[in-house]
């Protein structure tokens, strides 16, 4: 659409916006003068929904009044809670029911999910990512390398973008992948870059690395909640993702994993496992059956017992999901984020700032990252001051992720009138 500069403009935006009424179902963090915060940092910590207060509530007082009861006679009964995810959060996910679980964070999961998927032979042990990952995905995997005894030198292999630009194009990816066909075994990629915003074209590189017989993964931490994903008929092998971003389950809330049928079927791959991955029908049996069964689906990977306080606000929040629909959400959020683009494009922006996010809105979610030619800090400084909350990337990029669960068109004003002014 054609976007106007003018503040009204941004108000009759919001004005039409099939979606505004979600905004009053989340709290909003206040500022030193008492009105709501401009909150562009649900790429870090979404918000909170209103109706999380009632459901952990709920769970605590069915501790207080059943105590271990609670695993079977609760409102909602802690022994199969994880199961009332299952269904929703595999919608969001593009996934079959048999092949998500909530379980755990995201690097276990990912650790876990390498145990199964990352079995390195002495013609095919390397692992392709790119540069740069997400710290804790790199950390994870050149720990795994190690931990199988390998060189990083040799086994790790990184898509970098090329010189004087940010972001890695798919035929880069592509070309490693066919030139080290031979050689890797697994191919990982963060769904959203947590660093530039760009979306990777996970349907394009999974086929091409199963092509060749390669298992590709994708960390999902900042895609799950922004994008829509279609991971079953993507045909990817495994994901993770955390649920305390876009999903706005809470600090540290449970994170899950997704794992193909035609994986999470298979009981006889190898895994590290726990009691809540056995067999249900011999799980309390404990000693008396000491071989472990896995469960034929994700939750075969399942290590412990649910962990209900954590779990319970992905709940509400996934039923603000359903509710608003993932197809609604992108469509606000291209829309956001082109006009965020739009006004930051305006006249004399490009000796403050450039935005490094790739200008197409299917090579993105919902994040601008805006690199800041001169002043970084100070300019962030004065957004903070301005009552913002975005967040700063060494040594001057700014993340700005307006959300369309909350956020509102007018605040994509106000934020860009910020950051625009020179005083």
């Amino acid at each position: 659409m054609t976007f106007s500069a003018g503040e009204k403009f941004a108000q009759q935006l919001d004005a039409e916006d099939p979606l505004r009424s979600f905004r009053e179902r989340f709290h909003l963090p206040l500022g030193n003068n008492g009105e709501p915060l401009i909150y562009f940092a649900g790429n870090s910590l979404g918000l909170m929904p209103k109706s999380a207060r009632k459901v952990v509530e709920q769970e605590l007082d069915d501790w207080a009044k059943l105590g271990v009861d609670a695993h079977l006679a609760g409102k909602a009964p802690w022994y199969s809670y994880h199961e009332t995810l299952r269904e929703p959060i595999a919608r969001v996910a593009g996934a079959q029911p048999n092949e998500v679980i909530c379980m755990n964070s995201l690097t276990v999961n990912l650790h876990l999910m390498m145990a199964t998927f990352y079995r390195p032979t002495k013609s095919r042990f390397k692992i392709l990512m790119e540069d740069p990952a997400f710290p804790s995905d790199t950390y994870a995997i050149k720990t795994q390398i190690i931990h199988h005894g390998l060189d990083l030198r040799e086994a790790l292999i990184l898509a970098r973008p090329r010189e004087g630009e940010f972001t890695v194009g798919t035929e880069e990816i592509l070309d490693l992948i066919e030139k080290h066909a031979e050689e890797l075994a697994v191919v990982l990629i963060g769904g959203v870059n947590f660093f530039t915003g760009q979306l990777f074209d996970i349907p394009t590189i999974t086929a091409a690395g199963r092509k060749r017989g390669i298992t590709v993964g994708v960390d999902l931490a900042h895609a799950i909640g922004n994008v829509p994903l279609s991971l079953h008929d993507w045909s990817v092998d495994f994901a993770v993702w955390c649920s305390y971003k876009y999903l706005n389950a809470g600090p540290g809330a449970v994170a899950g994993a997704f794992v193909h049928e035609r994986h999470a079927t298979n009981t006889n791959l190898p895994r590290l496992a726990g009691w809540f991955g056995n067999d249900p029908a011999t799980r309390f049996r404990m000693h008396l059956e000491p071989e472990f069964i896995p469960v034929p689906s994700a939750d075969g990977w399942q290590i412990s017992n649910p962990p209900i306080l954590s779990m319970a606000p992905l709940r509400t929040s996934l039923a603000i999901f359903e509710e608003a629909g993932m197809d609604a959400l992108r469509q606000k959020s291209i829309k956001l984020t082109n006009y965020l683009q739009f006004l930051l494009e305006g006249r004399g922006s490009s000796k403050l700032f450039n935005v490094i996010t790739p200008r197409d809105a299917d090579e993105r979610g919902c994040q601008l990252s805006i690199q800041a030619q001169d002043y970084p800090k100070e300019l962030f400084a004065k957004l903070e001051a301005a009552g913002v909350k975005c967040d700063f990337r060494e040594p001057n990029v700014i993340r700005a992720a307006p959300t369309p669960l909350y956020n509102t068109f007018h605040e994509v004003w106000r934020f860009a009138s910020i950051l625009r002014c020179r005083d």
